[in-house]
């Protein structure tokens, strides 16, 4: 299998995991958990399963330099302010609405190519154009009433996850994929605790169950891997369009197993 076969396969495979993060997430919110000791709790368990790793099997994929450490740190922060960004929206909105906005990321993805000074085709453009009333949209159905923090919120978790991709980007073309999703997520993982100390630390009942954020920790630590392992074999732009997948699984799992509605 070539680099672009293995890009695309991991490409897939992540974003049918990041489809289950939602209904995970929504899972422990709709339990009682916070949104920021979910975002706590899931990053705590994939940085650990990932750090476990990689010391029994891949002890050489700790090794660093200097430059690529800041740009995984800088990522994992931006990503970890996304996280939390996300799975506050998610407390305010249903899991389908709020993926289809943070379906929007490739176009994001596109923005800062273009910060970049990398060109974008007109096609990229009408999209950008479509994607901000399509937001408004996708809330004002019916009777409900338009959450516009919830979707202003998970619009601003778009913008950074998609910022993380192109910072990861420049790393992984001279940093294998594992030692840049360890050192973002042990970043991510740093920021996220730290919001979570101070702003919370607030847990639910003791005989809530934990199974949700046991899984949602468990995807998040898989999908990963296979997300920066996209990145470096097919790039930022390509790995966000066919993380797309992730909306559907979303859709079909908040209807099977939330029993939510568009």
């Amino acid at each position: 299998m070539n680099g672009r076969q293995k890009g695309i396969t991991a490409g897939f495979a992540s974003a049918v995991l990041l489809g289950l993060t939602p209904i995970f997430g929504k899972q422990a919110l709709l339990l009682g958990f916070s949104p920021l000791s979910v975002v706590a709790i899931r990053s705590g368990i994939a940085t650990l399963l990932l750090f476990l790793m990689l010391l029994i099997f891949r002890r050489q994929f700790f090794y660093i330099y200097n430059l690529g450490l800041i740009g995984c740190l800088l990522a994992g922060f931006v990503n970890g302010a996304g996280s939390i960004l996300y799975y506050t929206a998610l407390s305010r909105v249903d899991a389908t609405i709020g993926q289809l906005l943070y379906s929007f990321y490739p176009i994001f993805v596109a923005f800062w190519l273009f910060i970049d000074r990398q060109p974008l085709s007109r096609m990229t453009l009408v999209r950008l154009l479509i994607a901000f009333p399509g937001s408004y949209l996708l809330l004002s159905s019916g009777s409900h009433p338009v959450d516009l923090i919830g979707a202003a919120m998970m619009m601003g978790a778009a913008i950074l996850y998609a910022l993380h991709l192109i910072i990861n980007q420049r790393v992984l073309f001279e940093v294998p994929a594992p030692t840049v999703t360890f050192y973002t997520m042990l970043a991510m993982f740093t920021t996220v605790w730290l919001a979570y100390a101070i702003f919370d630390r607030s847990l639910p009942a003791a005989q809530v169950t934990w199974m949700p954020l046991v899984g949602l920790g468990v995807v998040t630590f898989i999908s990963r891997l296979t997300l920066f392992m996209g990145v470096k074999h097919l790039g930022g732009m390509q790995t966000a369009l066919l993380g797309l997948g992730e909306l559907l699984v979303t859709v079909i799992l908040a209807v099977w197993i939330l029993h939510e509605r568009l």
